[in-house]
């Protein structure tokens, strides 16, 4: 890549993180409950005074992770603590798990029966304790992180029992969900608390495997969703439909742990190839974007917003994009990382009111009326990876300026 041009995507990332991203949230704090609000619409304005936990965790590890990359700020640190205060406060039942949905004062709305709440409790508390010296969020990092892969490992021993999804005894099945999110849960509690090092080291290797050896398929070229409990391709749309952005996000989780420790070539040649069965797979090569879900053999899709274009593929692919140029430089990766800065920026990037919009229509419009922020969508992808791709395209410059 050209240094004039890795200078130029610098100042795009940058120009949009600090003048349009965190300006939109820097005083959407709830001064009254503390917390931030969830359902924003296109200016900001509330349509529900609902808060979702997932999303109290993301913004706490975000602001965490903007003072740990950029320094410390006061008004970062403010939202990370009062998105912090809120969850412990409000957010855990009596059986040691963690809400869905509360009220904006914190009374519980909703429960579910997956751990993500846990996940992003973890990531944010883990992210804080760097960004503070907080020796308690680290422990509560730890806590909760100790319960989630008990989960994972022996999920009959959660006291909250709700019925599976699918009936195990007809359609026994493993998703792919869980074990990303704890492969990158792991990965930051290792960064955040090093003196445990060989245990999230094991704890990723697991994940790693589990991952490749289940859900990982060269004869279908793809990283499926769902599998069988041994990774059976199971020929139903639950078991053909596959997820391009979620399988692009786990590659680049998988390239990032396989750096971190060393893994050998092998497991990076696999993860190059998520990237590229799934972009093959879900790029929409007449109108540009990332189908939400496709059918691996090209059959009918279930979900009925399998069309949309959300803004959180296009975030994941642009990580995994640039990781895999830094990794090979080869010139495809390069291309896919123009391609896909161009189109996201062009589509998603609301240069009025700031932010990201949530859904685009299949042809690239903004679905109306536009979302901002709900359960789902918020300012973690899409911060996530302008903070990462300045920090790779840093790298870059940094390596051209020294050839030069």
């Amino acid at each position: 890549m050209e240094l004039k041009k890795i200078k130029e995507y610098r100042k795009m990332m940058q120009r949009e993180l600090f003048d349009r991203m965190l300006p939109f949230w820097g005083d959407k704090l709830d001064q009254e409950y503390g917390g931030m609000p969830t359902f924003l619409d296109r200016e900001g304005k509330p349509f529900s005074s609902d808060k979702g936990v997932w999303f109290q965790g993301r913004v706490l590890w975000t602001y965490s992770y903007l003072c740990n990359v950029y320094g410390a700020r006061p008004e970062w640190l403010e939202i990370a603590k009062s998105c912090k205060d809120f969850m412990n406060k409000h957010c855990f039942d009596t059986d040691g798990r963690m809400y869905f949905l509360v009220t904006r004062d914190g009374r519980p709305v909703r429960k579910r029966r997956y751990f993500f709440s846990e996940t992003f409790y973890i990531l944010g508390n883990a992210e804080y304790s760097v960004a503070t010296g907080d020796k308690e969020a680290l422990a509560d990092a730890r806590r909760v992180y100790d319960r989630v892969v008990e989960l994972y490992e022996n999920p009959d021993s959660d006291p909250f029992k709700m019925p599976p999804k699918y009936n195990p005894e007809v359609r026994p099945m493993r998703g792919l969900a869980n074990v990303m999110i704890l492969l990158n849960v792991t990965s930051i509690m290792r960064r955040c608390d090093p003196e445990n090092r060989e245990k999230y080291d094991d704890r990723s290797k697991k994940y790693i495997s589990d991952l490749l050896q289940y859900h990982y398929n060269e004869e279908h070229q793809a990283l499926f969703e769902n599998v069988g409990p041994n990774g059976e391709f199971i020929d139903e749309p639950v078991g053909r439909t596959i997820n391009p952005g979620h399988s692009i996000e786990a590659c680049w989780f998988l390239i990032q742990e396989a750096e971190a420790m060393g893994l050998g070539d092998d497991v990076i040649e696999k993860c190059l190839n998520i990237f590229d069965w799934s972009m093959m797979h879900g790029w929409d090569k007449e109108y540009g974007g990332i189908m939400y879900f496709v059918d691996i053999e090209g059959r009918p899709v279930e979900q009925y917003e399998h069309e949309l274009k959300l803004w959180w593929p296009v975030s994941e692919a642009l990580i995994a994009s640039l990781k895999a140029y830094t990794l090979t430089k080869e010139n495809k990766y390069e291309t896919w990382f123009h391609t896909l800065a161009d189109y996201s920026f062009e589509h998603f990037s609301d240069p009025e009111y700031g932010e990201w919009v949530g859904y685009l229509t299949r042809e690239g419009k903004w679905q109306e009326p536009v979302i901002k922020s709900n359960h789902y969508k918020g300012l973690f992808h899409v911060t996530r990876m302008l903070v990462m791709c300045d920090h790779m395209l840093a790298d870059l410059e940094a390596e051209q300026e020294e050839e030069e």
